[in-house]
């Protein structure tokens, strides 16, 4: 198994600024990367909940931090009940909360995940291997049509009818080079980008229902903060990001039910890797870090990010 890099590391510590005393949730913890860096900073009493789907991750996870002792506790679960695993384990309210989206090179480099079009692998895809729902069950039962309109709708697809058409022809596709190979000749090559980029990515999001997901764990991780705690989100495709821009503005203007802000968004525009990281990890050039913080009930102050460096401001 290979080791992840966490992108925008130094970028994540700035934005939660972690300190001794305080609680942090990393709904996406992975393999410990900017858990690491959180409790670090955070020494000598300050306390991590990390929680993720991927058990095999959650089993690396616990070598990577087992020195931190009781400041640590992981948890086999989704973000999309933060809420719930926060209040069990004692840490709601917290004071800051990461979820970093996506795929890790872990899952990528391990061809029984399915991930990968460049390694064969079965058409798995799955973020909880106790999921019952698999890529290949998409790929090899779903009509033709609801088949196209995932892939225009979750990977942008332009050419989904053509693809979907050459799957249903094709079936059974059994292994992830398979179906590569398969829309590489109907799409042909474009650019740097694989052709099979966007398909893979349609049926992914797919199989673990991420983008409902996404919207769920970003109301509770908003519930879930106090009031001056921040939120946040490294985003690694237009969908996901979007749907974090939408529910930071929504937040900044007034959540309609008590007709008040309950968000200050701290990145004007989305923090990007700096050159020499994404020269020293290709993973971190379509990341995007969108920080908020939670709003109190009246005023309070605050800081935001301008050209890539925090400033202080009140929050209004």
């Amino acid at each position: 198994m290979r080791s992840h890099e966490p992108v925008l590391r130094d970028e994540v510590m700035a934005a939660l600024s972690p300190r001794p005393g305080a609680m942090y949730i990393d709904g996406t913890v992975g393999s410990g990367g900017h858990a690491s860096g959180i409790l670090e900073l955070s020494s000598p009493d300050g306390r991590l909940l990390g929680i993720d789907l991927d058990a095999q991750a959650l089993q690396l996870t616990r070598e990577v931090l087992a020195g931190y002792g009781a400041r640590v506790t992981l948890v086999h679960g989704s973000f999309a009940d933060l809420s719930d695993i926060a209040r069990e384990h004692g840490f709601h309210p917290a004071d800051g909360v990461l979820l970093d989206l996506g795929l890790s090179t872990m899952q990528l480099s391990e061809p029984e995940r399915g991930f990968s079009f460049q390694l064969e692998g079965p058409l798995d895809m799955r973020f909880d291997l106790s999921a019952d729902m698999t890529a290949a069950d998409l790929v090899n039962t779903l009509p033709e049509a609801e088949l196209a309109d995932i892939l225009y709708h979750y990977g942008e697809e332009r050419m989904s009818r053509r693809i979907a058409r050459a799957i249903v022809q094709s079936r059974p596709l059994r292994t992830t080079t398979d179906l590569a190979a398969l829309v590489a000749r109907v799409v042909g090559r474009r650019g740097r980008i694989h052709p099979a980029t966007r398909t893979f990515q349609a049926l992914r999001i797919v199989v673990n229902n991420e983008l409902d997901v996404l919207a769920q764990g970003l109301a509770q991780a908003v519930d879930v903060l106090v009031p001056g705690g921040r939120l946040a989100i490294i985003a690694f495709h237009s969908l996901e990001d979007r749907v974090v821009k939408n529910y930071f503005r929504q937040g900044a203007r007034g959540d309609g039910s008590a007709g008040r802000p309950t968000l200050r968004v701290l990145t004007r525009k989305p923090i990007r890797a700096s050159t020499a990281e994404r020269e020293r990890n290709p993973q971190s050039r379509s990341a995007k870090l969108r920080v908020a913080q939670k709003l109190p009930l009246r005023g309070g102050g605050g800081s935001e990010v301008k050209d890539g460096q925090w400033t202080d401001s009140n929050l209004s």
